[in-house]
């Protein structure tokens, strides 16, 4: 496998590298070792960690420290961060950016086939081996898409400004510097890691991650465990105030009641829930059983007729085809509930209805009439009594 040669990228990276280098360093995908090389140098460096998955590179790279005597740099065989362990004050990554050229297979050139890739696997795990305050001296181009650079920057809650940049003929060259959002930092301390985008909705923005939790068991001692969590934050561009707070205060009555995901913390800003692994009910009644199926309605119906006895309105319970998960044993779990209210005259139970009635053609195992079932609605509405549209049903 051929080594990358220090070209323009190499040098304009390498005056960013000179200037704001420091401490513990992490040289990552080093090629020639010319940026670890320049961050030896600078009185700020205590030690650099030069990381390649090309062998050559990694012994001619070695011969150049033997030769000079060099201490204050190491050098590693890894794939990104495969191998690597701990934390660095510096991260510097100058990746491969060209998108792939069909028949040609390069890992110094080509991030992918897009270009930015490899960029994107990056940054996935890139905020686990960096330290609170540290920072990523990145250099990418053009020819990799600069907004969707920025968007897989600001996907896993970096902030990032410019440093230099250079045009060229063909390309223009960026070095940025990259660091954690306070957000990040904040998550973080919750032991949260592999943060990335998940989904935007028209208020918020959920962001996917791990936390390795500890849990008191009968014996006493902690038994820890990692699981999936969302974490869901205001959309900047959103006008609507308060709704993060109102979510979490009625996910904090409702989880009581085994309604909604779990709610593990919150801020002002944002809240964490216990992740829901599942599919969305319309997905998920393609394969399931009517008996199943079944089961989960009537579990919703129960869930809604909560919500209507202590006089809450969910919203969206007419169209909640992105509101509800089936997860692997058929429990059905309620998501977004930042638009709950105190009402008096709560509609959810009808609401569901009003959506089953229109989802007949999809349940196909099933007979029951649309009309009559909206009819049985309307008599739910003085009677409050759920069982008329449960024995319906079944």
């Amino acid at each position: 496998m051929d080594i990358y040669e220090p070209a323009e990228d190499s040098y304009l990276l390498q005056k960013e590298v000179q200037a704001h280098a420091e401490g513990r360093v992490l040289d990552l995908g080093t090629g020639s070792g010319i940026q670890g090389l320049a961050a030896i140098k600078s009185p700020r460096v205590r030690e650099v960690l030069s990381v390649d998955i090309n062998e050559n590179a990694i012994s001619e790279l070695q011969k150049i420290i033997r030769q000079q005597k060099l201490r204050k740099i190491k050098v590693l065989k890894s794939n990104l961060f495969e191998n690597i362990t701990g934390k660095f004050n510096t991260i510097i990554f100058n990746p491969p950016y060209l998108p792939q050229d069909e028949g040609i297979e390069d890992a110094a050139l080509y991030g992918g086939k897009k270009g930015w890739e490899v960029s994107e696997q990056f940054f996935h795990k890139a905020s686990s081996h960096l330290i609170s305050n540290g920072n990523i001296l990145f250099l990418f181009s053009t020819l990799t898409n600069k907004e969707k650079v920025e968007e897989i920057i600001g996907h896993h809650l970096f902030q990032f400004k410019e440093l230099s940049s250079e045009k060229m003929a063909w390309e223009k060259l960026y070095v940025y510097e990259i660091t954690k959002t306070d957000l990040l930092r904040e998550l973080e301390i919750k032991r949260v890691e592999e943060i990335h985008f998940l989904a935007k909705g028209k208020r918020g923005v959920i962001y996917k991650g791990i936390q390795e939790r500890a849990e008191l068991i009968k014996t006493h001692f902690a038994k820890k465990e990692t699981i999936s969590i969302a974490i869901k934050t205001k959309r900047e561009d959103s006008q609507a105030m308060g709704r993060i707070e109102n979510e979490v205060n009625w996910l904090k009555i409702l989880n009581k009641k085994g309604i909604g995901p779990k709610l593990l913390f919150s801020s002002k800003t944002y809240f964490a829930y216990k992740f829901v692994e599942g599919a969305l009910f319309l997905d998920w009644i393609e394969t399931a059983r009517k008996k199943e199926v079944l089961a989960v309605i009537k579990n919703l119906l129960n869930q809604c007729y909560i919500m209507d006895n202590i006089g809450v309105n969910k919203e969206e319970m007419h169209h909640p085809h992105k509101h509800i998960y089936i997860t692997k044993n058929h429990r059905p779990v309620m998501i977004d509930f930042e638009r709950c209210s105190r009402t008096e005259n709560p509609k959810n139970v009808t609401q569901f209805v009003e959506f089953l009635a229109r989802i007949k053609k999809d349940l196909k195992e099933f007979t029951y009439d649309p009309d009559k079932l909206r009819e049985l609605a309307k008599e739910y509405k003085q009677s409050r009594d759920l069982e008329i549209i449960i024995n319906f049903l079944l």
